[in-house]
């Protein structure tokens, strides 16, 4: 009844016209006392070869709006499976579209290709600065001082960084990215653990951590640069105290410190895309370097289909949960 209904008054001005002539017509003859049974006739007869029209343009009415709501909902289909032209007004249309489309997919692939190019600079630019790093770090070993461990702590710094740059590229990446599998939660737990294990020396903070055999599955990649962002993120607000990994029987891994903790004010935001709110972490921006550290989190868990949450209290700590239970799913 909508499309009738949209049909008919878009046609408005055309049925008046009729209705109009109609009109006329039976004024005429009803002032000349001509006899009205043959134009009732004649009008009848209209009225039903009217009618068939009319049918005929709402079926195929239909069927255009139909294909046009099928291009809508599959953009890519525009240039391709336009409707025939009915009329010069829709040939002037589709010209106009065909235009815009070929400028349109020129500026895609010119996007797509400095996109491209962009990643691969700023690959390469990672690997190789994880040389001189390796370099600085090996000469530190050689010494313990205060000044070297603060050295060493900043290097592991610029290298998550480093490699924090390279994930906000790779964010938009397609879903060819991903390789989901089923893996070893305590295996990518531990690596995780043993990368951060030099940090926990050095601030002189305890981790509290229980083997678990269960498996989930994700993607590792993703899964271990979440866990990563999350821990570091504990270490770096925890002065003194414990963090705590725990893993429940639901696949939920929850990384749990005793640090200054978020504002309630901020929790909802912390997520968000460049917040670096003051959350109660004693004047400290709260969530790495422009405030991406938690947005690549979230973004992350949703390339997994994992779902991180937070609590805190300030001066108590905050615990980040991270839901990994999926439904099952056929692995190929």
């Amino acid at each position: 009844m909508r499309l009738l209904g949209r049909f008919l008054k878009d046609r408005w001005k055309l049925l008046c016209f009729f209705a109009g002539c109609a009109a006329i017509f039976a004024a005429v003859f009803f002032l000349y006392r001509l006899s009205l049974e043959p134009v009732l006739y004649a009008a009848l007869l209209c009225m039903a070869l009217g009618l068939l029209v009319l049918a005929i343009q709402f079926v195929r009415f239909c069927r255009r709006h139909k294909q046009r709501q099928r291009i809508f909902r599959q953009p890519d289909l525009l240039y391709r499976e336009m409707p025939e032209p009915q009329t010069l007004e829709e040939e002037d249309d589709n010209a106009i579209l065909q235009a815009f489309g070929e400028q349109y997919q020129k500026l895609l692939g010119d996007w797509q290709a400095q996109k491209s190019d962009s990643m691969d600079y700023y690959g390469a630019w990672v690997h190789q600065i994880k040389t001189p790093i390796a370099v600085m770090k090996m000469l530190l070993q050689h010494e313990d001082t205060p000044e070297s461990r603060m050295l060493s702590d900043e290097l592991f710094r610029i290298e998550q960084y480093a490699e924090m740059a390279l994930t906000y590229l790779r964010l938009d990446s397609s879903a060819s990215d991903l390789v989901f599998r089923r893996c070893r939660l305590d295996e990518i737990l531990r690596s995780v653990i043993r990368k951060f294990a030099p940090q926990f020396i050095n601030r002189r903070i305890r981790l509290e951590y229980t083997p678990t055999t269960l498996e989930v599955l994700t993607d590792e990649k993703w899964l271990t640069f979440l866990l990563e962002q999350l821990l570091s993120n504990a270490v770096k607000y925890t002065k003194h105290g414990t963090v705590t990994i725990s893993v429940t029987p639901e696949k939920v891994v929850r990384i749990a410190d005793t640090g200054i903790g978020i504002a309630p004010e901020d929790l909802p935001r912390i997520f968000e895309k460049g917040f670096t709110g003051y959350n109660g972490r004693a004047g400290q921006k709260s969530t790495g370097p422009t405030g991406l550290g938690l947005y690549l989190c979230k973004r992350a868990a949703l390339k997994i289909s994992a779902r991180i949450t937070a609590s805190s209290v300030v001066g108590e700590g905050s615990v980040f949960s991270v839901d990994l239970n999926l439904p099952e799913l056929q692995v190929e």
